[in-house]
C-alpha cells in the first residue's frame, strides 16, 4: 500500500526539506505507472504540488515540477493541473520552457 495522504500531508504542513522529501516520492512513485498518477491525484496531490512548485525550495520545486510532470501523462490530470494555476510558476521559474508551455496550455484547454 502507498502512502499518498501521508505524502500530500507532508506537502501541505511539513518544512521545506520535508516537503521536498515529499515531491520526490511522489514523483518517482508517478513516473511508474497510471495506476500511481490517478491515485495520487485522488489523494489531492495537485493542489499542494503546485504550492511547493510556487513557494518552496529550490529542490523542492524541481521534484514538485517533475512530479507534475509525470502527472499531466494522465490526460485526466492535465485540466486539474492546469486548474491548480501551475503553468505560470512553472514558466516563470524556467522548469517549463516557453514551447512546452504553449504546446501544455493547448492540451489543457481542449480538456
Amino acid at each position: 500500500t502507498h502512502m499518498y495522504p501521508t505524502h500530500v500531508a507532508v506537502l501541505r504542513s511539513g518544512d521545506a526539506v520535508a516537503k521536498a522529501k515529499a515531491a520526490g516520492e511522489l514523483r518517482n512513485l508517478a513516473a511508474k505507472n497510471a495506476d500511481n498518477r490517478a491515485a495520487i491525484a485522488a489523494a489531492g496531490g495537485i493542489p499542494p504540488l503546485v504550492e511547493v512548485v510556487r513557494s518552496g525550495s529550490d529542490e523542492g520545486k524541481a521534484k514538485a515540477a517533475g512530479a507534475l510532470r509525470n502527472l499531466a501523462t494522465n490526460a485526466n490530470n492535465q485540466g486539474p493541473i492546469a486548474a491548480a494555476d501551475a503553468i505560470p510558476p512553472l514558466v516563470t521559474d524556467g522548469l517549463l520552457t516557453v514551447a512546452r508551455w504553449a504546446i501544455w496550455r493547448g492540451r489543457s484547454e481542449a480538456v
